[in-house]
């Protein structure tokens, strides 16, 4: 089962709205490279555009300049999770209830998606995809239909769902910003002139030159109307449970998120790791460039050199984001290209962010192997996932994750490594602010929502294949 990890962009009041979105969704292509989508609002007319890809190739100076009219726009990248990674799965997912228009982008996962769709096929609801997003839109559809409140609509229809989401939502003149109860995903305001800003990670900021206000807060709804912004509460507090993966991999280290300087948390990371687990080597490298950033805290608090002996190409994407394995594989291929001098006959270390299913590891580690690596040890600055993700990252299954069905010392064979240590789950909590605020059930188990029997990435595709 995939999860969804995404980057939402959305900004109000400014005469560029699209040119400002494409270049926000820019900045966040690390979170989804399947899709992107950009709606806008001129007063009178909704306009989309989507497409398949990235950022750069969906979009060009037609749809900025003349097409994508109007001074509010919602943005979206995607890699897929519920839904097949398809053009109709694209979001933001646009649709027209009475005289409103609506469309809608979400980063995030629900648990009880089939349960929710269910129930309102039974009723008469007509689904046009097969991601869990669209339950939102029925789900509101319902609540405006019987409530009339536009915020209580959305407040209804979150309170229905359970799972991880952020969620962005224009409505003609509006443009709200939500944040489940936990705080599973990250999403901040910001400010650039008299426009508001809203987005899944402050690096959009910068590349725009805006100015960071605050985190939206776990169970708030933001409500953007007449250049001014209201503050409502969806529901009772819970205990937050902020994503830890964002800080051990997924976000840029130039971003700020659940408060924290991801590049520093990184580099702690990689401290901690080596006090922990130090080893005699010559050197120590990452694989570029998710281990770069505790690669470096382990040579500063190691003592032990740092050197970059593997060359990234900077125009392949992130393996671990690919849809399919084939994929996954081929980037693995054509990714990084070594310094062959540095290898042979040295002893090497190598500091990873992570391993989930051990293959694209294992292949790299074989290379240096053959370029005559006298000895090859491996730190990983996060502990050992042993647990399917449910709530928005790309490890879903027991029998994907390496760690789950295999002693530390097993995994060292398999990968072909002199020795190997994963971070402990003390030593990574120490490494970030607000230990209590993380969801960690990817290493312990402890899922704050329990998860649905039976779902997968495309649980609904079997239900719609005839329809399509």
């Amino acid at each position: 089962m995939k999860r969804e990890y995404c980057g939402l962009f959305g900004i109000y009041g400014h005469t560029e709205a699209a040119r400002m979105a494409y270049f926000g969704l820019y900045a966040m292509q690390h979170r989804g490279q399947e899709s992107a989508g950009i709606v806008t609002w001129d007063g009178t007319l909704i306009r989309e555009q989507k497409g398949m890809g990235l950022v750069a190739d969906v979009f060009n100076e037609r749809h900025l300049g003349k097409e994508l009219k109007g001074n509010i726009a919602v943005g979206h990248v995607r890699y897929s999770t519920t839904g097949a990674s398809l053009l109709r799965n694209a979001q933001p997912f646009l649709v027209r209830f009475g005289n409103r228009h609506v469309a809608i982008a979400h980063n995030g996962n629900l648990v009880n998606t089939m349960e929710l769709r269910k129930e309102l096929e039974n009723s008469g609801s007509i689904f046009q995809t097969t991601m869990d997003s669209e339950v939102f839109v029925h789900l509101m559809a319902r609540y405006l239909n019987s409530h009339g409140s536009l915020e209580k609509a959305v407040a209804m229809a979150c309170s229905k769902v359970k799972g991880s989401y952020s969620l962005l939502i224009l409505v003609d003149d509006k443009l709200i910003a939500v944040r489940d109860p936990h705080g599973f995903r990250p999403l901040s305001l910001g400010r650039v002139a008299d426009s508001y800003v809203i987005a899944s990670e402050t690096c959009a900021f910068d590349l725009l030159e805006a100015e960071y206000l605050r985190e939206i807060k776990p169970g708030e709804m933001l409500v953007i109307e007449n250049k001014c912004v209201r503050s409502l509460s969806l529901a009772e507090t819970e205990p937050k449970r902020q994503c830890i993966f964002e800080l051990i991999y997924f976000a840029r280290p130039d971003s700020l998120v659940f408060g924290e300087v991801v590049y520093e948390k990184r580099k702690l990371m990689g401290c901690i790791l080596a006090k922990e687990a130090p080893v005699d080597a010559d050197f120590v490298m990452p694989f570029p460039d998710s281990g770069n950033y505790a690669s470096i805290g382990y040579s500063q608090c190691s003592g032990l050199p740092l050197e970059l002996c593997m060359i990234r190409n900077h125009y392949v994407g992130r393996t671990f984001i690919q849809p399919s394995q084939d994929m996954r594989d081929f980037s693995v291929r054509i990714k990084l290209n070594p310094v062959r001098s540095m290898i042979k006959g040295k002893r090497i270390l190598i500091v990873e962010d992570s391993i989930v299913r051990g293959t694209t590891i294992r292949t790299r580690v074989k290379k240096l192997r053959e370029l005559g690596a006298r000895e090859i040890h491996m730190r990983v600055s996060c502990p050992p996932i042993t647990n399917p993700c449910f709530y928005g990252i790309d490890f879903s299954s027991k029998g994907e994750l390496i760690a789950a069905n295999n002693k530390v010392e097993d995994i060292a064979r398999f990968i072909g490594l002199d020795s190997l240590h994963y971070l402990t789950i003390p030593g990574l909590m120490e490494s970030v602010g607000h230990k209590d605020d993380y969801c960690k059930a990817c290493f312990d188990g402890n899922y704050p929502i329990d998860p649905a029997p039976g779902a997968c990435k495309l649980c609904l595709e079997d239900d719609v294949a005839l329809s399509w």
